[in-house]
């Protein structure tokens, strides 16, 4: 190797050590803003709601209990705050981070930016199984193991029946085929549970559930999400740097050395946990798995290594401001999937004109 060549890779090795410089740096600003975003959006939502606490009265209450000092406030801001907002505002957290993560990986899985956490019949399963549930009269918890259980049984059912059906074609083709044909079979299991339902007392609460919403949330909800959003946490930011290897493509991803069918399965199965998990405690709220992953990228761009932790403080900020509007706008609270297309909808068709621009 003459001196030459060996410049040559010094200087490319000096400029990969940059450009590694300037994404950590993005990374840590950009992750830095985004907290700072978050903790405001947090103080503004304990703020706000039909039974008002200024910043001054929550750090008082909050501080007070930590640290044992005297009452001196009222028994009654105690229990909003405690019983009521604290526990809204964490599952809202975990919620909006849920599906915004379980949709970023899916569209890096399925090379597809449009692809949301309902792909594989997630949601659609979770609703059904939340409307037997009610059927049945079960109580709040039996709802939530039901739509826990059956969106998990909707996905497991899309996964075997693309084995079953793709064997050496187009798994991801098929897959998502598949998990088409699953989410509108769960769809018409709503369709008849609903018809079935009693119209004065059993059809309203399906139909309300299914609008998505928080206003019943309280700690035991809390306590129900924080395992599942562990479990499924840590393997996605574990093997997110290979999800920037599989979104190149099936034939490069095995190329370099990455077990597709493995990491697939986990990525599946980790989603699988997110969504199930968020929609058996918030009912079915759509839109926030496909267009925060879209924000996400707007601002740190594809690389998986930022983009789903990225997607995580995003869908947090993005789900905290939906809820205080959803429990402010009117003297009704109005179910969170409502506001969410409405926000969503108009947000889509910015991303479908942007796209259609970039390629004239």
């Amino acid at each position: 190797m003459n001196i030459t060549e060996k410049q040559h890779i010094k200087m490319l090795e000096y400029k990969q050590s940059i450009s590694e410089k300037k994404n950590r740096a993005k990374m840590i600003s950009v992750t830095g803003i985004l907290i700072l975003l978050l903790i405001i959006a947090l103080i503004i939502s304990i703020s706000t709601g039909r039974y008002a606490i200024s910043p001054v009265q929550m750090f008082t209450i909050i501080f007070g209990k930590l640290f044992g000092l005297e009452q001196t406030w009222p028994e009654t801001l105690e229990t909003v705050l405690f019983s009521v907002r604290i526990p809204r505002i964490l599952v809202s957290l975990m919620v909006g981070s849920a599906l915004s993560m379980a949709g970023a990986t899916y569209q890096g899985l399925f090379k597809n930016p449009m692809v949301s956490p309902d792909i594989l019949g997630a949601s659609a399963g979770a609703g059904f199984g939340a409307a037997i549930a009610i059927l049945f009269s079960f109580s709040g918890f039996g709802i939530q193991v039901s739509a826990f259980i059956m969106g998990i049984v909707a996905v497991g059912l899309s996964y075997f029946l693309s084995i079953i059906i793709g064997r050496r074609n187009n798994a991801v083709l098929i897959l998502v085929l598949t998990g088409m044909v699953v989410q509108s079979l769960f769809s018409s299991f709503i369709s008849i549970t609903k018809y079935v339902a009693d119209p004065d007392s059993k059809l309203p609460a399906i139909t309300f559930w299914l609008m998505g919403g928080l206003n019943s949330v309280t700690w035991n909800e809390v306590i129900d999400m924080v395992v599942p959003l562990i479990v499924a946490t840590i393997p996605l930011f574990l093997i997110r740097y290979k999800i920037n290897v599989l979104s190149f493509g099936e034939e490069e991803a095995q190329a370099m050395g990455i077990d597709t069918k493995k990491i697939r399965l986990i990525i599946i199965i980790c989603a699988t946990l997110l969504t199930a998990s968020a929609v058996s405690v918030s009912g079915m709220i759509g839109w926030i798995g496909l267009i925060i992953p879209h924000i996400a990228r707007l601002i740190v761009g594809p690389n998986y290594k930022i983009l789903l932790p990225t997607s995580l403080l995003v869908g947090s900020i993005f789900i905290l401001i939906v809820d205080d509007l959803a429990r402010s706008l009117f003297a009704t609270e109005i179910p969170l999937g409502i506001l969410t297309a409405i926000i969503g909808a108009p947000f889509f068709l910015y991303l479908l004109v942007r796209e259609r621009s970039s390629e004239a």
